[in-house]
């Protein structure tokens, strides 16, 4: 059997508890190169270039939308 709570919780507690528990956005730059949305911190997915440099062959590992 589980516990069961003495008093009821109100609204305002609950709400409180909860404020953390939303979704985050995703945090979007431009692309210094092809100036295209891209995850900062990453490898644009569109140029394959990360910090002025080419690391992927965009044409070799393009994946379906």
């Amino acid at each position: 059997m589980g516990a069961l709570p003495k008093k009821k919780v109100t609204q305002r507690r609950r709400n409180n508890r909860r404020s953390h528990h939303h979704l985050r956005l995703p945090q979007l730059s431009a692309c210094p190169q092809c100036h295209r949305p891209k995850p900062t911190h990453q490898v644009c997915p569109f140029c394959g270039t990360y910090n002025g440099h080419a690391v992927l062959d965009v044409k070799e590992t393009a994946r379906p939308l």
